[in-house]
């Protein structure tokens, strides 16, 4: 005889078990990403235009893109999947001498919690490579991808 027959106690606790997961994997699956109203004031910056400038050196400069004096540029605003990035950058004679995060996720604790180890590692990664070619930031993939996007829009107005 089969151990699984029809009325043994065996099956109906290995049926009742894979109910069990199947039920847990289905209710964590369906969990939103976002918190529903999560207390305490909005502390996101409101987007400024897509750039200034300031200083002697407003134009760009031969092929290698240095300019003279300082320029503030906004870049561009990228939608991410868990909301907008985007990026101001400061430039120095041609060098990134600052980089600040306008805009990025914060819409939950679980956004702040990984934002505020993304955004200032983004920040030295860039103010080190001198460009927007740097590594993402593992558990922030998407904040990552729209920072350096935004970022790269503001070195291109610069250029262009």
């Amino acid at each position: 005889m089969h151990t699984l027959r029809k009325r043994s106690p065996l099956r109906r606790v290995v049926l009742a078990g894979a109910a069990t997961v199947s039920g847990m994997v289905l209710l964590l699956s369906l969990k939103p990403h976002t918190t529903p109203a999560v207390a305490g004031p909005a502390a996101s910056p409101a987007p400024s235009g897509s750039s200034s400038a300031s200083g002697a050196g407003a134009g760009a400069a031969g092929s290698s893109g240095s300019t003279a004096g300082t320029r503030t540029l906004t870049g561009d605003s990228v939608q991410t999947r868990y909301g907008p990035v985007q990026v101001r950058v400061t430039l120095t004679d041609g060098r990134i001498t600052d980089v600040t995060a306008v805009e990025y996720p914060q819409e939950n604790p679980r956004d702040q919690q990984i934002n505020a180890y993304a955004v200032p590692q983004l920040t030295r990664e860039v103010l080190s490579a001198q460009s927007a070619d740097v590594d993402t930031v593992s558990g922030a993939t998407y904040t990552s991808d729209g920072y350096r996007r935004s970022l790269q829009s503001a070195l291109d107005s610069a250029n262009g």
